[in-house]
Formats: structure tokens, C-alpha cells, sequence
């Protein structure tokens, strides 16, 4: 069984408006969860300079498709 911890925190409400926007998720909760679990998922995250790691993707992707 999985060990579940409560957890708080304090954000301005605009971010969680956004969040919420930006997941397509009703829920603070909901968008929360999601918005953690893309982050520990997400294959940039782990990566030192995110941004020129996606592009550089990006730019692989765009070759490949020629």
C-alpha cells in the first residue's frame, strides 16, 4: 500500500486559477495532483538545462518529419 501524506501550502490565487486552467482540471486538488505528477514524469525535469534539451527534440522532430 502506498504511504499517502497531507500536504499545504500558500500560492496567490491567480496561480491557481492558471493551474487549474492549464491542467483542465475543475479541482485545486485535482490540478495540484496533476501538475506534481507531470513534474516527477516529465522527462525535462530531470534534465540541467531544460529548454535547450526540448528544443533541441524539437528541432529533431522537424528534421526527422522531412
Amino acid at each position: 500500500m502506498a504511504k499517502i501524506m497531507h500536504v499545504q501550502t500558500v500560492l496567490s490565487m491567480e496561480d491557481i486559477e492558471a493551474l487549474k486552467q492549464k491542467t483542465g482540471e475543475g479541482s485545486t486538488k485535482e490540478a495540484l495532483a496533476k501538475a506534481v505528477h507531470h513534474f516527477l514524469e516529465c522527462q525535462y525535469t530531470h534534465v540541467e538545462d531544460m529548454w535547450a534539451k526540448k528544443i533541441e527534440n524539437v528541432v529533431r522532430r522537424k528534421q526527422e518529419e522531412r
